[in-house]
């Protein structure tokens, strides 16, 4: 393990074990900036807040609250590695809003530094984890900060893929130091996709490099993928995805928790009821004994 990130449990981040937020998305700009809601902790995609208005927004926002730093664009699974470019100007933004939290996908993204539509999976190879940790191990020396990486929501496996997901995340973490989101509707959305069980995918998660737990809605496919599930981010979390993060809580422990909506955006009301129920399942986790 690179020494510069080892670090125990959450890896050094500020203690919001306890805290639910929701990702703050444009619609909710001014809310924010006027009457600012009673939230725990806001996250934001970096690389809507490069450059322009939004800034100064998310300058504003961080005077206020803890902030998590969500990449979408670095492609850590490329073989080309992180654009110098974004990473450099990702870095800038780091420095400059000292975010609570900083992450990334375990995806790629991008070919010869073009950037794709879409965060596409990587074949789950000895290959692959080598790119990825060399790659993780560039952002976070460019950052100053360890990043959070993602598990995926995928809709295909690779056929010459040799290492297990959780078994690809727990070593990439060892070789990096790097920490993981925990995001418990992707893996709710995978398993049934491809299959698994969702209590044994869990037990195979590296519970000390979690710092982060990630909510989410996901929906049905139609026409020729029907049958499949879709991270579409579009609704409120799903019933088992809720008891799947009860779980979760229950193995692993208490995590800042966002809550994240990206599509058909909602009222700021109804993100922060989705919240407070994270919260409050947050809360009797931390009281030993209670039930889950």
């Amino acid at each position: 393990m690179d020494q510069a990130w080892a670090t125990s449990g959450t890896g050094g981040e500020p203690d919001l074990c306890d805290c639910a937020g929701i990702g703050l998305r444009f619609p909710h700009h001014e809310a924010f900036l006027t009457a600012p809601p009673t939230v725990a902790l806001v996250e934001v995609h970096s690389e809507n807040y490069l450059v322009g208005p939004a800034r100064a927004v998310l300058e504003a926002v961080r005077a206020d609250f803890p902030v998590s730093l969500h990449s979408v664009a670095l492609s850590l699974g490329s073989a080309d590695g992180p654009d110098p470019r974004h990473l450099a100007r990702l870095a800038a933004l780091t420095r400059e809003i000292e975010p609570a939290l900083v992450s990334e996908h375990l995806a790629w993204g991008a070919i010869d530094h073009a950037a794709l539509a879409d965060l596409l999976p990587l074949p789950l190879t000895e290959e692959s984890l080598g790119i990825v940790a060399r790659n993780v191990a560039r952002a976070q020396e460019a950052m100053g900060r360890r990043l959070l990486i993602e598990n995926p929501a995928t809709y295909l496996q690779f056929a010459h893929s040799t290492i297990p997901e959780t078994a690809f995340l727990t070593e990439l973490a060892a070789r990096t130091g790097c920490g993981l989101i925990c995001d418990v509707n992707n893996i709710f959305v995978s398993c049934t996709n491809h299959g698994w069980e969702p209590a044994a995918y869990l037990a195979g998660f590296p519970a000390a490099a979690v710092g982060e737990y990630h909510l989410a809605g996901h929906s049905a496919a139609a026409d020729d993928a029907a049958g499949l599930l879709l991270d579409t981010h579009d609704r409120s979390v799903a019933a088992p995805v809720w008891a799947l993060y009860c779980a979760a809580l229950a193995r692993i422990g208490p995590r800042p928790t966002i809550i994240e909506w990206d599509a058909a955006i909602p009222s700021l009301d109804t993100l922060l009821a989705e919240a407070a129920i994270a919260r409050r399942a947050l809360a009797d986790a931390c009281i030993p004994g209670s039930p889950r």
